[in-house]
């Protein structure tokens, strides 16, 4: 898998959007974060494909900062 799509709530603005970006591409074999407050949703592409553990710590990256990750 390269590629993710979560669904991601309390995102409000373009701030919430820029601490999750922050956040996920300090995570080794992230290449890029495109988060969307209004659409709900986080997208990340991998550098290569990644097995479950590197996606439980973007998505426990993400939920640090107070946001949660929907199942």
């Amino acid at each position: 898998m390269k590629e993710i799509e979560l669904k991601v709530t309390g995102m409000h603005c373009g701030g919430c959007e820029n601490r999750v970006k922050n956040a996920v591409s300090d995570i080794k074999g992230v290449k890029s974060v495109i988060a969307d407050h209004e659409a709900c949703k986080v997208n990340v592409e991998f550098k290569k494909d990644v097995d479950d553990n590197t996606i439980s710590l973007v998505k426990e990256a993400i939920e640090r900062l107070d946001f949660k990750v929907e199942k």
